[in-house]
């Protein structure tokens, strides 16, 4: 038979999967049972979801233990702050390192049953949230369930929930269902056939409103101009990816919504993610406007309830995390994609829920202003975003790497992965291309947009960038890197092997400049545009001719794009490599022989030789001109534009002038 523990695990899991009961690190769930300390003394102990867990995929170590005879007698008590309730509880734990238990867990213990659960589902949030929410939730679910008003978490709420045992299960408003049961089964009954009941209720209730209304669909290349206009609007504070969800879309078409939105979030805990009010959005023109309106009315709703910040505290930023669009559904924000779709997941049941109150009750009732900034700024839920490490210094960044299958292309690819980018990496070589998003996916970057085609047609080049505004919402830089090697003297060259030279190595990279800038400009938060060139550029070789030349001219087009963008905000710089091998396949094709043969050595002692004709004696990786074109690509080099930094150990005869 499986333990208290087990049956939790597995009965949170179940609730966890489906959406509609809890969201992303929503809801609570604990059992109790005893357990045999390190001294061999049988304890009663209860299991109760940690702060910050999230139930869907949760284990056993998500659910602290703590002494249920530490915590009963805490009930007596008359009053408890938050912070002492905190401190008595963590001292009631097991294990002292394990996760801090759930702000809810008096509330799990003061109840006298073995299982209970804590959902927040649509339908119950969309009994309580307007004025008739007593009178429906009893109709709804009989005389069976306590109706309690909106009450934050912590002592106070657990012992009134505590005294409400004689019920079969307790509704809190703007909060979500608790029921309870002697085994698991009992108490995922209680939950689900509760639930039940509310969604059958609600689907009998006649519609009093018809708020659907036509709203054409936003074509494919405005919805490309509001993405860089939102963007643009909401990096003023910091970097964000941008991501369309059309979930969201009969929402956004409603003609109430106005009202849907102001009705708030559904549960007081999906404002941790999404802001307590989500954004409006109706055309591409208004977009800046829009958002600038918000972030105002944020600000002052901060400055109305200043008194109430916590101290240490200051105002989260204030630009919207969700933004709705009639024609299109729902543009969400957040440091990665992922974060962006949490945002979008949480948003959909959030506003559903309003939508349904607004069709079958009336207008959707939100928190007041005090208790939602109480909440908003709640260090107890707080808390849980401090759990998670501080995000890398690219997070929310977006950039294109073109030649991004193997050398330098590569090692920076996974660099900037590294440092939390999101990108749109380009090649010819689509195995490449996979080889290297793996290598991402297994270090925990963001899963990188692929673009395999030829960067010198300029309609690859064009949906390459594209692919990054509908991707990710925009764009904040490129590394100009696909390229070849041509050997030859002069008079040895063919014509072919010149303009492929220069068309692989300057064409492609004057194409992503002008796709780049274009859409930098729109965005209107400057950029960077980063052009590995090559020591070649200032210190050029025989028989290496088309190469150096098309590396100087790629040189010259970075200071061209310096002098047009810099009143853009728009940076340019080039990195002068040389004698990369790791990963690198330019000395393919028999290129490592013939620069070896004209060295007079031999083909596997090419790296050494370049290595030691460097002022340095060293050998250049990937990863040292990976490491430079991070530093240009972010904001440690915000004054930096037109300049050509070599990464070639030192060769003195190709220092810049």
């Amino acid at each position: 038979m499986s333990t208290p523990l087990e049956q939790l695990v597995e009965r949170s899991r179940r609730i966890g999967d489906d959406p509609t009961l809890v969201v992303y690190g929503g809801g609570n769930t604990s059992a109790k049972g005893t357990l045999v300390d390190h001294l061999g003394r049988e304890q009663r102990v209860m299991w109760v979801k940690g702060s910050g867990a999230d139930l869907r995929g949760s284990v056993d170590s998500d659910y602290p233990a703590l002494r249920l005879d530490d915590l009963l007698p805490l009930r007596d008590l008359e009053d408890l702050s938050d912070e002492e309730m905190t401190d008595l509880v963590a001292r009631a734990l097991l294990d002292p390192s394990a996760r801090r238990p759930s702000i809810e867990t008096l509330l799990h213990a003061f109840l006298p049953f073995t299982h209970i659960d804590h959902v927040h589902a649509d339908v119950i949030c969309a009994l309580t949230n307007h004025a008739e929410g007593p009178r429906v939730t009893r109709e709804a679910l009989g005389e069976g369930f306590a109706y309690v008003d909106w009450m934050r978490p912590g002592f106070t709420l657990s012992k009134v929930v505590g005294d409400l045992a004689n019920y079969d299960g307790v509704v809190l408003a703007h909060h979500g269902l608790v029921t309870w049961g002697e085994s698991s089964a009992e108490c995922w009954t209680q939950t689900e056939a509760a639930v039940g009941r509310a969604r059958e209720f609600l689907a009998a209730q006649p519609l009093r409103t018809e708020p659907s209304r036509g709203v054409a669909d936003m074509p494919d290349d405005e919805v490309e101009r509001l993405l860089l206009h939102l963007r643009g609007a909401v990096a003023k504070t910091s970097r964000r990816v941008l991501r369309v969800d059309d979930r969201l879309r009969a929402v956004a078409d409603r003609s109430d919504l106005d009202a849907v939105v102001a009705g708030g979030v559904s549960s007081a805990d999906h404002m941790l993610r999404i802001k307590p009010r989500s954004a409006i959005v109706r055309s591409v023109s208004s977009a800046a406007d829009d958002v600038a309106t918000y972030s105002d009315d944020y600000r002052a709703y901060v400055e109305r309830n200043a008194a109430l910040m916590p101290a240490g505290y200051s105002a989260h930023d204030s630009m919207p995390r969700v933004v709705l669009v009639p024609g299109l559904g729902a543009v969400t924000t957040g440091a990665t994609r992922r974060d962006a779709e949490v945002a979008a997941d949480i948003a959909v049941h959030t506003h559903e829920v309003a939508a349904s109150v607004a069709d079958r009750f009336g207008t959707p009732e939100p928190l007041d202003d005090v208790e939602t900034f109480r909440f908003d700024y709640w260090p107890m839920e707080l808390y849980k975003l401090t759990l998670k490490p501080a995000p890398p210094d690219l997070a929310g960044s977006i950039f294109v790497v073109t030649g991004a299958a193997s050398g330098i292309g590569r090692g920076i690819a996974l660099e900037l992965a590294g440092r939390g980018a999101s990108l749109v990496l380009a090649d010819l070589d689509g195995t490449g291309l996979g080889e290297v998003a793996e290598r991402i996916a297994e270090s925990g970057g963001a899963e990188p947009e692929l673009m395999v085609g030829d960067q010198t047609d300029e309609a690859v080049v064009d949906d390459t960038v594209r692919r990054a505004v509908r991707a990710f919402g925009g764009l904040d830089g490129a590394v100009i890197n696909a390229g070849i090697g041509v050997t030859g003297t002069l008079d040895e060259l063919t014509l072919d092997q010149w303009e492929s030279g220069l068309r692989i190595n300057l064409t492609s990279g004057f194409l992503l400049t002008r796709a780049a800038v274009r859409v930098l400009k729109e965005q209107g938060v400057g950029g960077s545009l980063v052009y590995v060139a090559s020591k070649n550029a200032f210190g050029p070789g025989a028989g290496f001719g088309a190469y150096s030349v098309s590396k100087a001219g790629m040189v010259q087009l970075m200071r061209i794009a310096a002098l047009e963008g810099g009143r853009h905000g728009i940076r340019a710089n080039a990195i002068n490599p040389d004698a990369v091998f790791d990963h690198s396949r330019l000395w393919d094709d028999g290129l490592r022989e013939e620069r070896a043969a004209a060295h007079g050595i031999k083909p596997e002692e090419l790296e050494d030789f370049y290595a030691s004709r460097n002022i340095l004696g060293r050998r250049v990786t990937t990863r040292d001109v990976a490491q430079t074109a991070a530093f240009l690509l972010s904001d440690a080099s915000s004054r930096t534009t037109g300049a050509v930094i070599p990464v070639d150990g030192g060769v003195a005869g190709a220092f810049p002038r």
